[in-house]
């Protein structure tokens, strides 16, 4: 059971919640907090107080004052004008993180909504309703205004939603989970739809995946390394203790480790090769870095998740309400770029030792492309041109979002952060790559199988689980399947689970 709080949210519980469909419940504390700061809206609405979203229209029309009568529609309007997102919808998985977001931020107390409305989150959680929420029409500045308004459809029993792997509106779905939809009251429309949690929940979900990624591309380097007969001194201690990037030393550890005791290695102790290109010889500096970036995205997004992003804010304690900026994502923003553009060397890195297996010229005595019979095979030689276009792929989409900005809103939103782009562009980053890493590890397994001797016992127990899913290559096939299959088993953490029943892995 995950407690919100508002305060320590943290990247595992929302894997558990958005991938384990662990329950969510709310600490009392917060709650306390919530019904402080609903007392003390309504208190200002009973003394008519001029409050932007409260008692204003939005954005340019926030010089317009709404009479007391009319707040309700004022919210309700608010959720039904903004509801504009097109395009596909977000997954299952996102939609649970964003809705753990956005209960999460209401749970810190300074929204202003009621307690009923946070309540109503955490069951639709609980109870699996997940709202169709389309991914394309925020530009992350007023939060995600769009996409999070079809959130809100469904709690107020309109919009679409998924309901045990059917879809049927906002209303039937709540109706067969024994919920009732709500009427929104002032403020509460803003303190939902104002935010930037569907770009941090996609950011959120595609970090979890590159740092799987990163610890797969560390076994991808080991297994490329040896069937090449690479030299192991590059990812000597004794050269990265001289540069000690955290990320940098936990990839040599890990290329080392998993090259302990390979046969395969001792069998060429007295060859003439010194150093290796440099997708063998820098991979642990290349891998480093990207883990680096990694750990800088993961400080924003923990940040992220246990703030208040909406507008205005309201500090019953001090008697204040506030209107500000929380709700623009360019820090989110940032951390999407960061995370695409890390993860995309990654890949940049992966399909370049996939060169170097698959070239007769550079693959060490291999046959070319690994074609079992070679001129009536092609072997994997269009597998390295799947890579090629992924990695091409990623280079475009590796462009930063977040150097953009549209002005909206009659240029009351003047600037703006294109943080939901840099999330979807990093999500599809971490897609591309992860296919990748995939076609490297069939072409590292097939290539070991040529050589004489076995690798490490880390490396042959990858090996076994990779052939449980993909067979030697021993005429031409279609490939498609193959990496299909590959990519899944990437992305199911079963590889570097297996690796550390024989060595340490970080």
């Amino acid at each position: 059971m995950i407690t919100l709080n508002g305060n320590d949210l943290t990247l595992a519980d929302i894997n558990n919640v958005a991938r384990q469909n662990e329950q969510v419940n709310l600490a009392p504390a917060a709650c306390d907090k919530v019904n402080k700061c609903r007392e003390f809206v309504e208190k200002l609405v009973r003394e008519g107080t001029i409050v932007y979203g409260l008692t204003t229209g939005f954005g340019k029309f926030s010089n317009i004052t709404i009479p007391a009568g009319k707040l309700a529609e004022l919210q309700k309007n608010l959720i039904l004008s903004h509801a504009t997102g097109i395009g596909p919808f977000l997954g299952r998985e996102e939609t649970r993180a964003a809705m753990l977001l956005r209960a999460n931020v209401l749970a810190k107390g300074h929204s202003g909504a009621r307690l009923c409305i946070l309540e109503l989150i955490v069951n639709m959680l609980n109870n699996g309703i997940h709202p169709l929420i389309p991914e394309k029409g925020s530009v992350g500045a007023s939060g995600d205004l769009a996409p999070l308004s079809h959130l809100v459809l469904v709690m107020l029993g309109r919009g679409q939603a998924e309901f045990k792997g059917k879809t049927c509106s906002g209303r039937v779905a709540l109706t067969r989970a024994g919920l009732k939809p709500v009427i929104l009251q002032a403020k509460e429309g803003l303190a939902l739809n104002n935010g930037t949690q569907i770009m941090t929940s996609i950011i959120a979900l595609s970090l979890l995946k590159a740092i799987n990624l990163a610890v797969t591309a560390d076994i991808c380097a080991a297994l490329s390394a040896d069937a090449l007969l690479s030299t192991p001194d590059a990812f000597s201690s004794l050269i990265h203790n001289l540069r000690p990037y955290p990320g940098q030393l936990r990839a040599s550890r890990n290329i080392s480790n998993l090259l302990q005791n390979s046969e395969l290695r001792k069998s060429h102790l007295g060859c003439k090769n010194v150093q290796d290109p440099y997708s063998i010889r820098c991979a642990a500096q290349v891998h480093g870095a990207v883990r680096d970036s990694l750990e800088h995205v993961r400080s924003i997004i923990e940040t992220e998740i246990n703030s208040a992003t909406d507008n205005p804010l309201i500090f019953p304690v001090e008697g204040k309400v506030l209107s500000g900026g929380n709700f623009h994502g360019e820090p989110v923003a940032f951390a999407g770029d960061i995370l695409g553009f890390s993860v995309s060397e990654l890949g940049n890195i992966a399909e370049r030792r996939c060169e170097q297996l698959l070239n007769p010229a550079l693959n060490r005595g291999l046959k070319p492309f690994l074609a079992p019979r070679p001129g009536l095979d092609s072997g994997f030689m269009i597998s390295q041109l799947t890579a090629a276009s992924l990695v091409s792929e990623n280079k475009i989409l590796a462009h930063p979002a977040s150097v953009d900005s549209i002005p909206t809103s009659a240029n009351q939103e003047d600037h703006v952060s294109m943080g939901p782009v840099a999330a979807v562009k990093a999500r599809n980053i971490m897609d591309n790559t992860a296919y990748v890493l995939a076609i490297e590890l069939i072409i590292a397994c097939q290539a070991l199988e040529e050589r004489k001797y076995s690798s490490s016992p880390a490396l042959m127990a990858i090996k076994e689980i990779i052939r449980d899913h993909v067979k030697p290559l021993t005429k031409d096939r279609e490939l498609s399947e193959d990496i299909e299959k590959m990519k899944k088993l990437v992305e199911s953490e079963i590889l570097a689970d297996s690796a550390r029943k024989y060595i340490t892995l970080e």
